[in-house]
């Protein structure tokens, strides 16, 4: 078992495992415990009662938070010509085509989201090897194989986070950072709930949200009152 430090052992002691929070007490609580010394991250987790192996219960698709996730995240547009400028002219931090085929054929991987025109996706399709386990591949249910570059890019700019249930029917999303107001880290938790609840496939039978859980950056876990999540 991997040694912790005093800090985060002492953190972990304010949690209750065995008990479910309303949520704003949980935020509160992933506040109070987090024990690092950077502006940590703060994820959701979700377990769902879905069978993931089935294609009609597949869960995957894209949002923007209320209030964004408090990280400047770096885009990285495959796109040619006008759709190039374009899509620098709204803030990507890189566009272009073969050029950066080839880059990221080189091992290039100085971004944090991929996005594609159509046109450009017989190439980009090519990266899937390199793209595909880092789940940076460009995907028209998520938004990011478009035409319109300019709407893609501000989206991500502006907090937009992609969601998509695991093997083991989990689906993880950040939802800010710890130095967000309280108010603000439950409105983000509210909308990928709610997102997560309309997405309910209708092939699921039984319960369908098993439980929800949010957590800072090597803080513990903690879990959430579903039903405070529905006020």
């Amino acid at each position: 078992m991997a040694k912790v430090s005093k800090r985060i052992a002492e953190a972990r002691k304010l949690v209750d495992k065995n008990t479910a929070y309303d949520v704003s007490e949980a935020v509160d609580l992933v506040k109070k415990t987090s024990a690092v010394k950077f502006d940590a991250t703060v994820d959701a987790a979700i377990r769902l009662g879905v069978d993931p192996r089935k294609a009609d219960q597949q869960i995957r698709g894209a949002m923007v938070l209320p209030h964004g996730t408090g990280k400047d995240r770096t885009v990285l547009v495959f796109a040619k010509g006008e759709k190039a400028k374009e899509a620098l002219d709204a803030g990507a931090n890189y566009a272009g085509d073969a050029e950066y085929i080839e880059k990221v054929t080189g091992g290039w991987m100085d971004f944090d989201v991929v996005v594609a025109t159509p046109d450009m996706m017989a190439e980009v399709g090519k990266l899937g090897r390199v793209l595909g386990p880092r789940g940076l591949m460009p995907n028209p249910k998520t938004g990011t194989v478009t035409m319109d570059v300019k709407k893609a890019v501000d989206e991500i700019k502006a907090g937009k986070v992609e969601y998509r249930v695991d093997k083991a029917g989990n689906v993880h999303v950040p939802i800010g950072k710890v130095s967000f107001d309280n108010e603000k880290l439950v409105d983000n938790l509210k909308a990928i709930y709610d997102v997560l609840l309309k997405a309910k496939p209708s092939a699921t039978k039984g319960t369908y949200v098993h439980n929800v859980s949010i957590a800072s950056t090597m803080g513990p876990g903690i879990k959430v009152v579903g039903e405070s999540l529905e006020k």
